[in-house]
């Protein structure tokens, strides 16, 4: 298979920036997948598709009170607990509507890290960055064997379940509605929105400020004439809504049936704490209901140790479900501030509805920062539980793997590094489709892997 030039690497991103300000290191070729990897991430698509559908099944069932099981007591109203802190009334109540029974994300983008014993996902976006960039890469790199998604599959499986929202609408008119806070973003939303055009799709990336009511449904100004809006794909955390002065339109326009909204409005879809619930003891007879044998034995391996830092007091004599320090049990999550440096592979995330709650901006690793910065992280996971809570997560380091990347000279080399893999599942019909997958590939010294300047984002091929 022929190499991309790193001349004709350079001059396409060049002609097309998918992302504000921001550069990477090229490859002369996609990140390599083996078949039995290929196979694995059509069983991670369903599983994480699974996983959406039975916590929104524990969300309604625990803030109703209700039983969670089908043939025994279990009842466990802290769920809602965990998930609706510090969020705003308007917000849980939205979440909570019948007419949202059903809604999940139309795209699912788990965060896999490749280690000696496999993947292992971190994390489960359901507004991820990175599509038009992966759809840009896969077709930059199309001569370069089997790609995920090749064909345009990324561009034309985004819309399908958009569009799939206005049953009945031959064209129906999709705003891709980017946020100030995820400005980064909009250049890849704008490539997403004028592929979709071209295909004669109504498709048109916005800023929250571009739409307006009128007469109880959405519009925005088309060269001076006022255009219906139907669907709205909103690339925008939820925490952000108090900064979009047009959110409250979009709600009630969503209440009155006159559009509709992707990924859906419904914040325990966002929370980190997600993982840390599947792995509650408490909760252990649930998800094995909920999801079956081969999809809970599936995401126990995928998923690592998760914990909810909850400070709530315990009582004498208790000790807390977590990780030990100096050897022993603890009994308040600030005793993790004696941890020894190898009882330190944890990692400390803030949960969500909040502005640190990604781009790693958030993330701790104990094991790679001095004793006084672990003892701030967990003080402040501590102190800012009441509105947001921190999840304490089991660190898997990911292995030293090879690639060829150019160096600043356009000369090829293959290098070590850490494997990031992020593919990105299109949900319709019931099915989790995969359609592309992102490769970030970091050098070796990087123990959180995330894009970065001396990262490169590829795309994937089956080798």
């Amino acid at each position: 298979m022929p190499d991309l030039t790193h001349a004709h690497i350079r001059s396409a991103l060049e002609a097309q920036p998918l992302f504000e300000a921001k550069t990477w290191r090229l490859s002369p070729e996609a990140w390599p997948l083996s078949a039995e990897q290929a196979a694995q991430l059509g069983e991670i698509g369903a599983a994480c598709l699974e996983f959406h559908q039975a916590l929104e099944t524990l969300y309604l069932r625990s803030a109703a009170g209700r039983n969670l099981l089908r043939n025994k007591p279990l009842l466990a109203p802290w769920v809602a607990d965990y998930l609706d802190r510090g969020k705003p009334a308007e917000l849980l109540a939205h979440s909570r509507d019948p007419k949202s029974r059903g809604a999940f994300p139309t795209v699912l983008r788990p965060d896999l890290l490749l280690t000696e014993k496999g993947f292992v996902m971190t994390e489960l976006d359901s507004v991820p960055g990175g599509i038009g960039l992966t759809a840009f890469l896969n077709r930059l790199y199309a001569g370069s064997g089997a790609i995920v998604g090749a064909d345009d599959l990324m561009v034309r499986n985004f819309y399908a379940p958009l569009a799939a929202l206005r049953p009945g609408q031959a064209n129906p008119l999709v705003a891709l509605v980017v946020s100030d806070e995820a400005s980064t973003y909009r250049p890849e939303m704008e490539w997403l929105a004028l592929q979709l055009q071209l295909q004669g799709k109504r498709v048109f990336a916005l800023r929250p400020q571009d739409v307006f009511p009128l007469g109880g449904a959405l519009f925005f100004d088309s060269g001076g004439n006022p255009e219906k809006i139907d669907v709205i794909y909103r690339f925008f955390e939820l925490f952000d809504l108090p900064n979009i002065s047009t959110a409250p339109f979009i709600r009630d326009a969503w209440a009155s049936g006159e559009v509709a909204v992707a990924p859906p409005m419904r914040h325990f879809q966002e929370e980190k704490l997600a993982f840390a619930l599947f792995h509650h003891h408490a909760l252990k007879d649930y998800w094995a209901e909920a999801l079956g044998s081969r999809t809970s034995k599936l995401l126990g391996a995928l998923i690592p140790h998760s914990w909810i830092m909850d400070p709530a007091p315990l009582p004498p004599g208790a000790i807390l479900d977590g990780p030990h320090a100096g050897g022993r049990p603890i009994a308040d999550w600030r005793d993790l501030a004696g941890a020894s440096q190898r009882e330190r592979d944890l990692i400390i995330k803030i949960s969500g509805h909040h502005e640190t709650a990604w781009g790693a901006r958030s993330v701790i690793l104990g094991s790679d920062c001095s004793r006084e910065q672990w003892q701030e992280g967990i003080t402040r996971a501590v102190e800012m539980a009441p509105t947001n809570l921190h999840v304490l997560q089991a660190y898997k380091k990911p292995s030293r793997v090879k690639h060829r990347l150019y160096d600043d000279s356009g000369a090829a080399a293959e290098v070590e590094g850490r494997l990031r893999l992020c593919p990105y599942y299109f949900v319709s019909d019931g099915q989790a489709r995969l359609s592309g997958a992102l490769a970030t590939f970091c050098p070796p010294d990087k123990k959180i892997i995330h894009g970065m300047q001396d990262a490169a984002l590829l795309p994937c091929r089956i080798a």
